[in-house]
């Protein structure tokens, strides 16, 4: 069962007694790619791959999907060795489309998550140690972060690893990379994550786990990935007086 948006007990609870917090980047810190804006980097992505000769490792969902991840990961698990200088080409337009797409969408305070830098400062100010844990390339979320004046709260970023798409959300990887670096236990640490590839990658990891849902489509996708806290705002978690340890 979801938590509504007036039910932030439990959150504050779980949150309260984190030691660390792990951040997902694109929806719980900000929206990385905005009316479908990563659709032109698949594309790009799927017109590089056939002119390579490999279109046909990508399937018809591959073909249709507006995430480059998907495309990646596609020729990850079915290129083999002979495509690994192809798959190096395509995470690095990937990552240049992440760290273009990131400087953009920093600059516009509309597309930036409501109450998410207050939030972030609550939590440091309270003494929890912050990651950020993304399957977009950590060079895009730190200049972001950077640009926002935000990346200074962060103990570590960790993201997608350009050697291995394969291990991106639902893997633990990532999430298991901050820990170490946090020097947290999965036990101490909480999870803010907006899809059901994060509710698989923290269950699997096994840390606890607090959905941010922004609107009916994402709150759908995370109950059916049974989360068992979302939330709809950050608003009453940057409340002062929560904040001051109320």
């Amino acid at each position: 069962m979801a938590v509504a948006i007036d039910a932030f007990t439990d959150v504050r609870t779980l949150l309260a007694g984190a030691r660390g917090v792990l951040f997902d980047f694109d929806g719980p810190i900000c929206r990385l790619f905005p009316e479908d804006g990563s659709r032109p980097i698949a594309d790009e992505l799927r017109d590089v791959i056939d002119a390579f000769g490999a279109g046909h490792v990508l399937g018809e969902a591959e073909r249709a999907d507006k995430d480059p991840h998907v495309v990646l990961r596609a020729v990850h698990e079915r290129g083999g060795p002979a495509l690994r200088g192809l798959l190096s080409d395509l995470e690095g337009r990937v990552t240049a489309g992440e760290l273009a797409a990131a400087e953009r969408v920093a600059a516009q305070e509309k597309w930036h998550t409501p109450y998410v830098d207050a939030l972030i400062r609550t939590l440091s100010g309270r003494g929890a140690r912050l990651a950020v844990v993304t399957n977009n390339s950590p060079l895009a979320a730190e200049a972001h972060l950077d640009r926002r004046g935000l990346l200074r709260y962060f103990t570590t970023v960790q993201g997608r690893r350009p050697d291995d798409p394969g291990l991106m959300k639902p893997h633990p990887d990532v999430l298991s990379r901050a820990l170490r670096e946090l020097r947290l236990g999965p036990e101490d640490a909480v999870m803010i994550g907006d899809t059901g590839t994060d509710v698989r990658a923290a269950a699997r990891a096994g840390v606890d786990f607090i959905g941010y849902g922004r609107d009916e489509r994402k709150i759908d996708a995370l109950r059916r990935a049974a989360a068992a806290m979302v939330i709809t705002s950050y608003e009453p978690l940057a409340e002062s007086e929560w904040a001051d340890g109320s």
